[in-house]
């Protein structure tokens, strides 16, 4: 089974409604889905979500850097050559985590498929089901409670409120979340990034002092600075979680011996795809220290691969997986089952995609 050929598509999918960060507003994904052939006719998928504010990965970059870098790199070497193709991927240019987190995906999908083996089974298969949260948009506060309500409603456990933007507003918006959810119900905060490192030790210790019972706030400092993200951690007993300061298996030995965080969030748009989130579970491991795994907005291609990762480990305690439920269509056909908060592993091998969606628009 050799790699032969590939092809990449483009899938643009409208939100269900609006979703908005410290860093952005997105109303349509745009998203990269990868082919990777054999020549013995079977096809790997793997998907590139663009995230310019966070990866600076875009629709045309990832396209040149499969074209003309990745994939060359690996046409022509055998699947079982499989660590050496993984390398390859790694080693053929620096940064560009997108469109290598793609090719690593279909990869991982092709071996697995020749071996016979659900991709969730080849890194352990601890979990048959996970549970993912479900995000709520940074808003206007009585809009955020609604919709956090109407999540709650639909069976959901688990609520990753987004905030960052005016923290004195953002009390108020967990405040008001809080009262409209009741404390059954886990909260989670990600800032992104959006405060200071003093700013971020009042705010969170002003909703300590309330009873918010918030489980954790995500990324509350800018990525670049480990120093205040670990005076955040230092100086509240909320958990911290690292995630846009970690990308590669070297910021998490950083992150861990600097104890500047207590959770890691492992996405594989950002450390490059499934090898280096595995290497970076295992430090995390070494080091005791538990772990999410997330998602950009991706389709099911996407959260089928970080699914399986995510069920395959023990040491990841949580998931952020929810991103494919805030599309308005699902592209894929096969992949894992989601059912509301619940993704349940396919027994199909390698990721279980069947085939994407012929209505996308291919890439020549």
């Amino acid at each position: 089974m050799k790699i032969q050929d590939y092809k990449i598509y483009q899938a643009d999918i409208p939100l269900k409604r609006p979703f908005k960060t410290a860093l952005r507003t997105l109303k349509v994904l745009s998203t990269i889905i990868v082919e990777i052939i054999t020549d013995t006719g079977e096809i790997g998928f793997g998907e590139a979500s663009p995230t310019a504010v966070i990866t600076g990965d875009t629709l045309g970059s990832i396209k040149e850097s499969i074209e003309n870098f990745i994939f060359p790199s690996i046409k022509g070497m055998d699947i079982d050559d499989f660590e050496n193709i993984l390398l390859k991927i790694n080693k053929c240019m620096i940064k560009n985590y997108s469109p290598k987190a793609a090719v690593d995906i279909a990869v991982h999908d092709l071996f697995c498929q020749k071996y016979k083996m659900p991709l969730y089974r080849y890194f352990g298969g601890a979990k048959k089901e996970i549970e993912t949260d479900i995000t709520v948009s940074i808003g206007d506060e009585e809009k955020m409670a609604i919709e956090a309500l109407e999540y709650v409603n639909k069976g959901y456990r688990i609520l990753k409120i987004k905030v960052g933007i005016d923290s004195s507003l953002d009390i108020k918006r967990i405040q008001a979340i809080r009262d409209a959810v009741g404390y059954d119900i886990k909260i989670r905060l990600d800032a992104n990034q959006g405060w200071k490192p003093k700013e971020a030790v009042r705010v969170i210790r002003k909703m300590e002092d309330m009873g918010l019972d918030i489980e954790l706030v995500e990324q509350p400092v800018v990525y670049y600075d480990f120093e205040g993200l670990k005076y955040v951690t230092d100086n509240v007993d909320i958990p911290i979680m690292a995630d846009e300061s970690l990308f590669s298996p070297y910021d998490a030995l950083k992150l861990l011996n600097m104890r500047a965080c207590d959770i890691l969030n492992v996405k594989l748009m950002k450390s490059g795809g499934l090898y280096n989130a595995q290497n970076i579970l295992s430090i995390a491991q070494s080091c005791g220290v538990e772990c999410m795994i997330g998602s950009m907005m991706e389709s099911k291609v996407g959260i089928t691969a970080a699914s399986s990762l995510s069920a395959g480990k023990n040491i990841v305690t949580r998931s952020d997986l929810d991103a494919s439920t805030l599309l308005s269509e699902d592209i894929a056909v096969g992949g894992v089952i989601i059912d509301g908060r619940n993704i349940k592993m396919s027994e199909d091998f390698g990721l279980g995609i069947k085939k994407v969606k012929n209505n996308l628009s291919l890439y020549e």
